[in-house]
């Protein structure tokens, strides 16, 4: 009971971390609310992941110093900042929105930073990867709402994407008041030295975990592709209307993921995680090969069905096997990891690249290239 109090703000803050998400199934709205180019609308997903690259290592070292549920609350504040922004201006421009996903952006990255590795603080002995994996499921959730609410505001209530703002803003400060309530025990290293830059890159000289973090890069990217991406690709495979009927490809995938993580945190009370993260990987690559040449949309929604499955449980488990391999270098290792959640901005800029050279098909090489290292990753010993 004692752990499950202490878990269950760490939980919603998982729920907020997803709330950052919202920038794949909301670009194409977003990009026909202002009317912008394909380059423009790129700024979206840019906006929302370019923070994870310049401040996951520099959080790192400020919550070696400071602590974890400190950087939380900043998270939040953050968040919240970004999400009343638009409503106060009235979603007046497209400037105006993407300093507002820039904050968002900022949030999201600091309740990653800290929040993995602070599950690790409130979780039973052997626990970890469990509770990540559920946390990540609760963080599907949030990333699910961003396409789930959206569908439901223009059929039932005669709204539009903008309803998000106000629903987010009200949950976040809901779980800043339970956070500030709630007495967090961080475990920390007492022989470890602080945290520095210099310690954070120092780590990158271990060949696993530098194989780890571009895991962790690829793997977002290849996630945010699918999220973003997939009403492009039911469009041009099989005539959907875009504005209203696409994002059920991205409800489709979220409903999935969040199906798959609930499932992984069962799952791992008795597979060990390296042996899980193989499995998962491989099942991603199929559901990849799957949508490429699928002949009709049963075929193709269930390929979709397939990557969420699979793409379920890689960032925790990459995550915490990394963490489990050195619990007393928690905050740089986190940071580190964090920090290349940015192949959210750069990877897809590939896929574009790809699919306006060729077709859009073809960019789905991108993806399955970067499953194919994870599961090279995988196969490699843990020291």
């Amino acid at each position: 009971m004692k752990n499950t109090m202490k878990s269950a703000p760490i939980f919603l803050a998982f729920l907020a971390m997803g709330f950052g998400d919202v920038v794949g199934p909301l670009t194409s709205q977003i990009q026909s609310e202002y009317e912008l180019s394909n380059m423009a609308a790129s700024l979206v997903t840019f906006m929302g992941f370019i923070m994870f690259g310049l401040l996951s290592v520099p959080l790192g070292i400020y919550q070696d110093r400071k602590g974890k549920k400190h950087v939380l609350q900043l998270g939040l504040i953050a968040a919240f900042i970004g999400l009343v922004l638009p409503i106060i201006a009235n979603f007046s421009s497209f400037s105006l929105m993407l300093a507002a996903l820039l904050l968002l952006g900022t949030g999201a990255t600091m309740l990653q930073v800290a929040g993995n590795p602070i599950m690790r603080d409130v979780s039973p002995e052997g626990k970890y990867s469990r509770n990540l994996s559920f946390g990540q499921f609760v963080k599907a959730i949030g990333s699910l709402s961003g396409a789930l609410i959206p569908i439901i505001a223009v059929n039932y209530f005669d709204k539009d994407w903008k309803i998000l703002f106000p629903i987010y803003a009200v949950l976040i400060i809901i779980t800043l008041v339970y956070l500030l309530a709630t007495k967090i025990e961080e475990k920390k290293d007492k022989d470890a030295s602080p945290a520095s830059f210099s310690s954070c890159l120092s780590l990158l000289k271990s060949p696993f975990v530098a194989l780890m973090v571009m895991g962790i890069f690829l793997y977002v990217g290849a996630e945010v592709i699918m999220s973003s991406k997939l009403p492009n690709y039911l469009e041009f495979k099989f005539n959907f209307d875009i504005e209203k009927l696409g994002l059920w490809g991205t409800l489709f995938l979220f409903l999935f993921l969040m199906a798959g993580r609930f499932l992984g945190g069962i799952i791992l009370n008795w597979m060990k995680p390296k042996r899980f993260l193989i499995i998962t990987t491989l099942l991603s690559l199929v559901g990849v090969g799957i949508l490429y040449f699928a002949p009709n949309q049963i075929i193709g929604f269930t390929a979709i069905g397939l990557i969420g499955l699979g793409f379920a449980n890689i960032f925790p488990l990459i995550f915490s096997i990394t963490i489990d391999s050195m619990p007393e270098r928690s905050n740089e290792v986190s940071g580190l990891m964090i920090t290349a959640i940015i192949g959210g901005a750069f990877v897809p800029l590939v896929f574009g690249a790809i699919a306006d050279a060729t077709t859009l098909m073809a960019g789905f090489i991108v993806p399955a290239v970067c499953l194919a290292y994870i599961l090279f990753v995988s196969l490699k010993k843990i020291p």
